[in-house]
């Protein structure tokens, strides 16, 4: 079923009112005339499904039929469009959108955890039947990351595509160097100020930027990408003593999600990375998001802004609605079905870059001859050290020490690390960020 343009209001099924699914409803009656007039008509909620009817959500729910079961939406015949804003990639999120899909009516959904999942089999769907699939809203809220990607670089090849992918990361790491308090600190206060989940760990262990991320490569490489293929790491390792050392070394660290297609395939990871001070990525704070796309004839181009919050998501919801009110129809993965081609993903280690090591070491001769010696062996070469002032404890002098190495291999560079680790004078485990200067 697809909606074609005309004067006839569009009909809404909501499920899902939480701060997103209230804040849809609040700024389709706010901007309602505005809204009319970019769609060609009228955009109405006409039902809902929540789990609570009781809840006070702060907007009007009177005269909207409700269902206790999300996926009885889509049997609705005054439904044209279902709204999916419950989140999760099982459970009612996926019955919901798989069925409303199957029944060939339009999905715009913000659920960035059932697209990285489930996406190859929701888009197959979507093209047999018609039936469009939008998700704007799934990556980086309010910035038009998906329509950048997919329309605005539709005539470009891509090299690569990541950013800033999660605001809760950005403002750890932000409030930790600019403050000098350690990761569990800040991540308590980021949770009282509501930046950050009781159980934050979908945030700060990367794997919602992991999710985004599989969108965007899928997107910008007009192919599915599996989100197992994706190397995901968070930031619970970095201390405040790696922003400081960073800082002192003209970088700053911010959790990147990066994807390159290259000659040996796709490498796809979630990584914190030291990022020039001056680069302009390293300037995006706080709870920003920032996507950053590079292509062979456009070059590089970066949009920021908030990346979640009901008004940013809410709007970037509304725009699906409109592209569907006018009739829009475009492919999920920006290609037509027949032409997607299967992705070769490319191993980590097979990676290049240079990178940041932090040790903490007993302070006596022969230790750094003894670490540069597993870094000779390993194919290392080293660019520069920081060996700041000792640290006493209560039994032995204790001394953190930073390298930073030349372009090498991650193989060579993860042996090194194991190797490093083995030693009697290595203290604790050490810290490797790799450094991104392109």
């Amino acid at each position: 079923m697809s909606v074609s343009s005309s004067s006839s209001p569009l009909r809404l099924g909501i499920a899902g009112l939480g701060t997103v699914g209230a804040g849809v409803i609040h700024l389709l009656e706010t901007n309602a005339d505005l809204i009319t007039a970019r769609a060609g008509r009228p955009l109405h909620v006409v039902a809902v499904s929540a789990r609570d009817r009781t809840r006070d959500r702060g907007v009007n729910l009177s005269g909207l039929r409700w269902y206790d079961n999300a996926v009885d939406l889509v049997s609705d015949p005054d439904v044209d469009v279902v709204v999916e804003l419950i989140g999760g990639a099982e459970g009612q999120a996926r019955a919901l959108v798989e069925a409303a899909l199957a029944a060939g009516k339009p999905v715009v959904t913000a659920n960035k955890a059932l697209l990285a999942i489930h996406g190859p089999a929701l888009a197959k769907v979507s093209a047999e039947k018609s039936a469009p699939l939008l998700f704007e809203a799934a990556v980086a809220g309010g910035i038009p990351a998906i329509k950048t990607v997919r329309e605005g670089l539709a005539a470009d090849r891509l090299l690569r595509i990541g950013g800033i992918l999660n605001g809760t990361c950005n403002y750890i790491l932000t409030v930790m160097r600019e403050t000098g308090k350690d990761f569990g600190t800040v991540l308590a206060d980021a949770q009282k100020l509501g930046y950050a989940e009781a159980n934050p760990s979908t945030d700060i262990d990367g794997l919602d930027a992991a999710h985004k991320l599989t969108i965007l490569a899928g997107l910008a490489f007009g192919r599915p990408v599996a989100f197992d293929s994706v190397h995901v790491e968070g930031i619970r390792r970095i201390g405040a003593a790696d922003l400081n050392f960073a800082r002192k070394l003209g970088y700053r660290i911010k959790l990147l999600g990066l994807a390159r297609m290259g000659d040996a395939g796709l490498e796809a990871r979630v990584t914190p990375c030291l990022v020039p001070e001056d680069a302009p990525i390293a300037q995006v704070d706080g709870v920003f998001n920032a996507v950053v796309a590079e292509g062979a004839f456009a070059g590089r181009l970066m949009i920021e802004g908030r990346g979640a919050g009901a008004g940013p998501t809410a709007s970037a919801v509304t725009a699906d609605l409109i592209d569907i009110a006018r009739g829009n129809h475009i492919p999920v993965w920006g290609v037509q079905a027949a032409d997607i081609t299967s992705v070769q993903a490319c191993p980590l280690s097979a990676g290049k870059g240079a990178f940041y090591l932090r040790l903490r070491v007993e302070d006596r001769p022969g230790v750094i001859a003894d670490i540069t010696a597993v870094l000779r062996d390993c194919g290392v070469s080293l660019r520069s050290m920081l060996q700041p002032t000792p640290e006493k404890n209560d039994t032995a002098p204790h001394v953190p020490l930073v390298l930073v190495t030349h372009q090498t291999s991650e193989a060579a560079m993860q042996d090194a690390v194991t190797r490093i680790d083995g030693l009697d004078v290595v203290t604790d485990t050490p810290v490797m960020i790799r450094i991104e200067t392109d």
